[in-house]
């Protein structure tokens, strides 16, 4: 007889996250549903084209036991269009699929957030933690926290465990936005004007996340339907310490030189670049203690993940 396999469905599969965590839900055990736009024939998909409010969930749910709700609305130019497309995607779809995973009797979802429902930057203040108060910034942190809001109130209600993990930058193979930018910098040997800048930020990497989610679906707490950890990997640099590491990964040479912090500010606004700014030269540390707490533990190192994210192996 061959072995029941439990099921996950996951939304965003085809994106840079669920390239890495289909694969090892895949290498745990589980029988994976991938949430896809557009068909791409391989095993398992289900075509959602759109994600909002009135999205059919009754096929891809049907017989899943987990969800991992990864794909969400990120960027988007169009500042008319922005607020709805954000709250239709990122709050009313995803609260959407949630009622509807409840109704199928889905026994557990797990919710990508973002630490931005924090803020951007924890200068002055103590490592952002679970018990801090929301302070989203931006369009997509306040939708993520929108959206974690009605998760609470729909576990008050259901028998479905909920898990919301707050993630900083994540990096690996295949990542895009500042992460990309670094990295094709630095494998060219541009100089870059970072060296004065004195902050502390987390990280993390595509593998930590896939074995915190493996975890969590693996070790959720039966007393509480409800849970939002931070997540990060355990080390905590400064940006030119990240440049020299992710330099060191690429088999180059960091070439950083100082400009003051104030001044690459104003540069970097006047450019249009106030996500670089954000990303770079605050400080944005996190306490990942009550992950600690559950019994994971980080699987690598900032160097290692490192090392993977510019392979350029997917998974």
């Amino acid at each position: 007889m061959s072995e029941i396999k439990p099921v996950a469905l996951v939304t965003g599969a085809s994106g840079f996250l669920g390239r890495h965590i289909v694969p090892a839900l895949t290498r745990a055990g589980w029988s994976v549903r991938r949430a896809v736009r557009s068909p791409e024939g391989t095993d398992g998909e289900v075509v959602i084209k759109s994600i909002g409010p009135e999205t059919d969930w009754q096929a891809a749910l049907e017989g899943v036991d987990a969800v991992v709700h990864l794909a969400a609305r990120v960027h988007y130019k169009n500042e008319e269009h922005a607020v709805q497309l954000y709250r239709d995607v990122n709050v009313d779809g995803t609260l959407h699929l949630a009622r509807s995973a409840a109704m199928a009797g889905v026994r557990q979802f797990i919710f990508i957030s973002t630490v931005l429902v924090h803020g951007r930057s924890n200068d002055g203040r103590a490592p952002f933690s679970e018990s801090d108060a929301p302070t989203p910034r931006g369009l997509y942190g306040t939708s993520k926290a929108e959206a974690e809001a009605g998760l609470r109130t729909l576990a008050r209600d259901s028998d479905m465990k909920i898990s919301v993990i707050r993630p900083p930058l994540i990096y690996g193979a295949g990542a895009k936005g500042n992460f990309a930018l670094l990295t094709r910098a630095v494998r060219r040997g541009l100089p870059l004007p970072f060296a004065a800048i004195r902050n502390r930020r987390n990280f993390l990497s595509v593998q930590n996340l896939s074995s915190f989610i493996l975890h969590r679906l693996a070790h959720s707490d039966p007393a509480s339907n409800f849970e939002i950890f931070l997540l990060a990997d355990r080390e905590r640099v400064s940006t030119p310490e990240f440049i020299a590491c992710l330099a060191r990964a690429s088999g180059k040479s960091a070439r950083l030189f100082g400009i003051p912090p104030n001044l690459l500010s104003a540069a970097l606004r006047v450019m249009g670049r106030q996500d670089m700014q954000d990303g770079l030269i605050g400080s944005l540390e996190l306490d990942i203690s009550k992950a600690i707490a559950t019994g994971w533990q980080p699987q690598v190192t900032l160097e290692e993940g490192l090392r993977l994210a510019v392979s350029d192996q997917e998974p």
